[in-house]
C-alpha cells in the first residue's frame, strides 16, 4: 500500500506557474513564483524548472549562480538543469501541523547582477496517519435505571492529516441497546457519544463488548478501533448533571502558573453517596497544561500558556458519582495573544564582499524579519540606523532588501556595519537590533602617485657603470594586484637605440642604474620619462620627468693652444729687444681645459727661469712680460718652463718650454741660435745617467750568469770531480746570526789548482790534509779526508777557535766594524758577489800571493772596478782553514786599520796559518 501510495503521490505533483511571467530581464519578480506538490516527496525529485520559470537560460547558468536562501534546507537548485530539487524530508504535519494551507516561501538569489525571487511551494496533504484513540480499550459503567436516550460521550480518536484525509466520523458495533452519534466541536475536531436505546436489566446481562471504529476519508481509507466494555450497575436512579454542556472561557497568554481558568458545576439528585460528585478529566494523560480539583471542580493553568503554539484548548471533564453514574461536558479555552514577542531580523543571502563600483540600487542581502505575535503585535517596521551608503527596500510582507544607496569608496571606508532596528505595534511596542559588517571589495580605480612632482639627479661623471644613481617610489592605495607598481622608462631626449645603453630601472623597486660611465665633456645633462603601472585589469598608470645632471669631474689636464709646442713640449723662440723696459709684453701662453667651473679654472706658474728675476708671467692671463731691464751680464738666450694648471682637486697641469732671445734683429739671432747651445738641463742630464747605470748592471748580471753556466758544464763533464767525495759536502746555513740564507759546497785538493766550480774537487787530499770549516759560531768542522771513509764520524768541534761577531758576514745593513759596508740587497749584486768571493778564493791557492790583492779589496777592484770594494763582500775567509797550508785567508780590512781579527785568541795562534789551496 505504501508503494501505492507513494506512485501516486507522485502523480499528483503538478507545478503552478503564475498565468503571466514578467519580461525576461525584469530586475525583480513583483508577485511569487508557486508551486503546489504533495508532501513526502522522495529526496532528489525535481518540484520544477526554476531557471526556466525565472526566464534563465541553461548558459546563463554559471554565471547566475542561482542558489536558494531559506532558514532551513528544504529545496536546492541544479546548477546544471537549474531545477528546483527536493533536498530534505517534507512532512506537512510535522512543518506546519493543523494548518489548512501549509506553504514554504524562500528566495531564490541570483548574481551578476544581484536580484531575489520570491518562491513558494505549497505542501498537499497525504493520507499517511491513520486514525488513533487515545487508549485502545475503556470501561463505562451505566445504570440498569438509566433511561433510554442517555447519552454517554467516548473517548475521540486523532489524526495528524487535514481536510478528507482526517476523522471524518465513528462507527459502532451492531448492537440491540446502543447507538452511536458524531458529534463536532467549535475547533472543527469530531468526538462520539453513545445513546442508550433500550432500557438495561442488569439480572439479564451484567456487561456488553462494543467496538468502537474512527474512519477517514482518504484514498484508501484509513481506520483504527477500540474497545468498549459497558458494565451494567445496581440501581442509581438520577446521573450527575452538568451547569452546562459547553464552558467557554478567554485566557490571556500571560496568566501566571496556579491561576483559576473556572469552576465546573454539577448536581446529583441522589442521596446519600449516590449524590457525592468527583470530576476528572476524561483525556487525562494528554492535558499538561492545566489542573482539575476533583473534589470542587476548579481548573487551574499549571505552566506558562503561549499563544503561539497552541490558541485554543478543548477540554472534556466527566462528574461521577457515588453510585458509578457520569456525565460529561466540554470546556474549551481560547488563549488571547500578548505583545510578548521581540521582532526578530535574519540576514539572508549576505555576500562576502560588496564592490566598491557597485552602482546605487545594486542588491546586497535580504532580510526577514520574523515576530511570532499575531495582529498588530507581529505587523513590524524595519529602519536602517546610522549614515551609511544603503538602504532597505520593502520586498514582501516581514521581507526587505538591503541595496546600495550612494557610491562606495574602499580607500576611504574598508567595511560598513549595518544595524537594522525591528520594532513592532504592540503595546508597548517592541523592537530589537541586528548588526552584521560588510566588506567592501576593491576595484582598481585609483592609479600610482609618484611622491615627487618631478626628480632632478645630480650624477658625477666617470661613475662605475652598473651603479644606482637614483631611485624613484610610487604608492597605490589599491589592495593586491591593483596596488602592485612596477616602473618603466617610455620616453627620454635621447636616441631610442642607445636608450638602454645610458639607463635602466628596475621595475621592481624603481632604482635608477647608470649602464655606462657618463662623461661631462661629452653629455652634460639628458632627461627620462618614467611611469608608474599597476597590475590591475585594465592597469592604471602615471608619469613623472626626471632629468639626470652629469656633474664634472677635474679629468682634462689643460692643454696649451699658443705658442705652439714641438713634440718635446717646447715652443719655438720668440725675440725681446734688448731695450725693452720692464712690463714689456713679451709673449702670451694660451690654454683650454675642456672641463668646467673650478676644474677649468687656469693658473700659470714658472717652474725652471734661467733668470728668475728677468721675466713675469701672469697668474690668470699667461702674458709673460719683462720684470727688469737687460743687464750686461744677463744672457742673451733665455729659456722658461711654464706650468697650467687647473683648479681640480687634485689639480692637473700641462708645461710649456719658452725660448727667449734678446736681440733687436733677426740677424743677431741665427749666430746666436749655431754659436750658444743652450744650457744644459739638469734634470736630464741625471736620467741619462741612470739609464747607463741600469744597462751597466744588466750587462754584468748577464756575464755572470754565463760564466756561472760555462764553469758548471765545464767540471760536470770531469769524472775526476767524484774522485774526493762520494757526495758533495753541504754547509747547513745557519740564520740565528743574521747570514744569508746560502748553503755552500765546498772540496779541498793536495795540489794543484782549487775550482769552486759546482763546489767539488779534482784530485785527491793527501792523507795528512784535512779541510776544516768554521760556522757562524766559530768552531772548526773537518770537511774531508782521503784516508777515511765518507761515513767517518764527524770529528767535535774546536770550541777554542771563536771569531768576533765583527769578524762574521753580516746581513743587509749589520755594521761588520768601522769601514765594513752593506751588504747588497738585490740578488743581481749578490751573485756577483759570490763570483767575486770564489774568483778570489781562487788566487790565493797560489803559493806566491795572499788574498790581498789590495788594501781593503781582496782583488776585487782590479777585476771588477773601483765600486765593488772590500766593505761590499762578507769576509768568508775567516771561515776557511786548510791545515798544514802556509797561506793564510786574512782579513785584509782588520790589517789596513792595524787590528787584530776580531774574536782572535791564543786558540788560533796555535793553529798558524794556512795556505788555502
Amino acid at each position: 500500500m505504501r508503494e501505492g501510495a507513494a506512485e501516486r503521490r507522485r502523480g499528483q505533483r503538478r507545478p503552478m506557474l503564475l498565468p503571466f511571467l514578467l519580461p525576461l530581464f525584469c530586475p525583480a519578480l513583483s508577485e511569487q513564483i508557486r508551486y503546489k506538490i504533495p508532501e513526502e516527496m522522495p529526496t532528489g525529485s525535481v518540484v520544477g524548472n526554476l531557471a526556466k520559470d525565472l526566464g534563465f537560460s541553461v548558459q546563463e547558468l554559471p554565471t547566475r549562480k542561482l542558489r536558494i536562501s531559506s532558514e532551513k534546507p528544504y529545496f536546492s537548485v541544479s546548477s546544471e538543469s537549474g531545477e528546483l530539487l527536493v533536498s530534505s524530508r517534507l512532512d506537512r504535519e510535522q512543518i506546519c501541523g493543523k494548518k489548512l494551507v501549509c506553504a514554504l516561501e524562500f528566495e531564490a538569489v541570483a548574481e551578476n547582477p544581484l536580484n531575489f525571487y520570491h518562491v513558494s511551494v505549497e505542501l498537499e496533504d497525504i493520507n499517511d496517519h491513520m486514525p488513533k484513540f487515545a487508549h485502545t480499550s475503556f470501561e463505562l459503567q451505566i445504570s440498569e435505571s438509566s433511561k433510554p436516550g442517555t447519552r454517554f460521550i467516548l473517548g475521540p480518536a486523532h489524526d495528524a492529516d487535514i481536510g478528507t484525509n482526517s476523522l471524518q466520523s465513528y462507527q459502532l458495533s451492531p448492537n440491540d441497546h446502543f447507538s452511536l452519534v458524531n458529534k463536532e466541536k467549535s475547533d472543527g475536531s469530531k468526538y462520539p457519544e453513545m445513546v442508550l436505546k433500550t432500557a438495561l436489566d442488569r439480572e439479564k446481562q451484567k456487561f456488553y463488548q462494543l467496538t468502537l471504529t474512527a474512519l477517514d476519508f482518504g484514498h484508501p481509507p484509513l481506520n483504527s478501533t477500540a474497545q468498549i466494555q459497558v458494565l451494567v450497575t445496581d440501581a442509581n436512579d438520577n446521573p450527575p448533571v452538568f451547569s452546562q454542556d459547553i464552558y467557554r472561557v478567554s485566557l490571556p497568554e500571560s496568566v501566571n502558573p496556579g491561576t483559576t481558568v473556572l469552576r465546573v458545576v454539577a448536581t446529583d439528585q441522589d442521596e446519600g453517596v449516590n449524590s457525592e460528585i468527583t470530576f476528572s478529566f476524561s483525556e487525562a494523560g494528554q492535558i499538561t497544561q492545566f489542573n482539575l480539583d476533583s473534589n470542587t471542580g476548579e481548573i487551574t493553568t499549571l505552566d506558562t500558556l503561549d499563544f503561539e503554539e497552541v490558541k485554543e484548548y478543548s477540554l472534556v471533564l466527566e462528574a461521577k458519582d457515588g453510585g458509578g453514574m457520569i456525565a460529561q461536558c466540554t470546556v474549551e479555552i481560547e488563549v488571547l495573544d500578548e505583545n510578548d514577542n521581540v521582532p526578530e531580523v535574519l540576514f539572508q543571502s549576505l555576500p562576502d564582499l560588496v564592490m566598491e563600483d557597485a552602482e546605487p540600487g545594486t542588491y546586497i542581502a535580504l532580510l526577514k524579519i520574523r515576530d511570532k505575535d499575531s495582529g498588530r503585535n507581529g505587523e513590524v517596521i524595519c529602519k536602517l540606523e546610522g549614515g551609511v551608503p544603503f538602504k532597505i527596500l520593502t520586498s514582501s510582507r516581514n521581507t526587505y532588501k538591503l541595496v546600495t544607496d550612494g557610491v562606495l569608496d574602499r580607500e576611504q571606508n574598508p567595511e560598513y556595519n549595518i544595524t537594522i532596528r525591528a520594532t513592532d505595534k504592540g503595546d508597548p511596542p517592541l523592537s530589537s537590533s541586528s548588526s552584521v559588517t560588510l566588506r567592501i571589495g576593491d576595484v582598481n580605480d585609483n592609479a600610482p602617485v609618484f611622491t615627487k612632482v618631478s626628480y632632478l639627479v645630480h650624477v658625477a661623471e666617470n661613475n662605475p657603470p652598473g651603479a644606482s644613481i637614483a631611485q624613484v617610489s610610487a604608492s597605490d592605495t589599491d589592495l593586491g594586484a591593483n596596488g602592485q607598481v612596477s616602473y618603466y622608462i617610455i620616453a627620454s631626449d635621447l636616441e631610442p637605440e642607445s636608450l638602454w645603453s645610458y639607463v635602466t630601472i628596475n621595475a621592481q623597486s624603481g632604482v635608477v642604474f647608470a649602464q655606462r660611465a657618463f662623461d661631462h665633456e661629452q653629455l652634460r645633462s639628458f632627461q627620462l620619462t618614467l611611469q608608474a603601472r599597476d597590475q590591475g585589469s585594465p592597469a592604471l598608470s602615471a608619469n613623472v620627468s626626471m632629468r639626470v645632471l652629469v656633474g664634472d669631474r677635474n679629468d682634462n689636464a689643460p692643454r696649451v693652444l699658443y705658442p705652439t709646442l714641438e713634440p718635446d713640449g717646447s715652443a719655438l723662440f720668440d725675440m725681446v729687444p734688448r731695450a725693452a723696459e720692464p712690463g714689456y709684453l713679451v709673449t702670451k701662453v694660451v690654454a683650454v681645459d675642456a672641463d668646467s667651473g673650478h676644474n677649468a679654472w687656469l693658473s700659470y706658474h714658472v717652474l725652471q727661469a734661467s733668470d728668475p728675476g728677468l721675466f713675469s708671467l701672469g697668474l690668470r692671463t699667461g702674458e709673460v712680460r719683462t720684470a727688469r731691464a737687460l743687464g750686461d751680464k744677463d744672457s742673451a738666450r733665455q729659456r722658461l718652463l711654464v706650468a697650467v694648471r687647473d683648479g681640480g682637486q687634485p689639480p692637473l697641469s700641462a708645461t710649456a718650454t719658452l725660448h727667449l732671445i734678446f736681440a733687436d734683429s733677426l740677424q743677431e739671432v741665427l749666430p746666436e741660435l749655431s754659436d750658444d747651445p743652450l744650457p744644459p738641463d739638469p734634470q736630464s742630464e741625471l736620467q741619462f745617467y741612470l739609464v747607463v747605470a741600469l744597462a751597466l748592471i744588466s750587462v754584468l748580471f748577464l756575464l755572470a750568469v754565463i760564466l756561472a753556466i760555462a764553469l758548471r758544464l765545464r767540471h760536470s763533464s770531469s769524472r775526476k770531480a767524484w774522485g774526493c767525495f762520494q757526495s758533495e759536502v753541504v754547509v747547513p746555513p745557519n740564520y740565528s746570526e743574521g747570514t744569508l740564507p746560502y748553503s755552500y759546497n765546498m772540496c779541498a785538493a793536495a795540489t794543484g789548482k782549487v775550482d769552486f766550480n759546482s763546489l767539488t774537487c779534482n784530485d785527491q787530499l793527501n792523507s795528512g790534509q784535512d779541510l776544516l770549516f768554521a760556522d757562524s759560531a766559530g768552531a772548526l768542522f773537518p770537511l774531508c779526508n782521503s784516508s777515511e771513509s765518507t761515513s767517518q764520524q764527524q770529528a767535535p768541534p774546536n770550541t777554542d777557535w771563536r771569531f768576533s761577531q765583527a769578524q762574521r758576514p753580516g746581513t743587509s745593513g749589520s755594521q761588520n766594524g768601522d769601514e765594513t759596508g752593506t751588504w747588497p740587497n738585490n740578488q743581481f749584486d749578490t751573485e756577483m758577489l759570490q763570483a767575486m768571493i770564489l774568483a778570489s778564493a781562487s788566487e790565493a791557492a797560489d803559493g806566491s800571493s795572499t788574498l790581498g790583492g789590495g788594501a781593503g779589496t781582496m782583488g776585487l777592484s782590479a777585476r771588477y772596478g773601483p765600486q765593488f770594494t772590500l766593505q761590499h763582500v762578507p769576509d768568508y775567509r775567516q771561515n776557511v782553514y786548510i791545515p798544514g797550508s802556509n797561506a793564510t785567508l786574512t782579513n785584509a780590512a782588520g790589517k789596513r786599520d792595524g787590528k787584530a781579527p776580531a774574536g782572535g785568541n791564543g786558540n788560533k795562534k796555535k793553529s798558524g796559518k794556512k795556505e788555502k789551496k
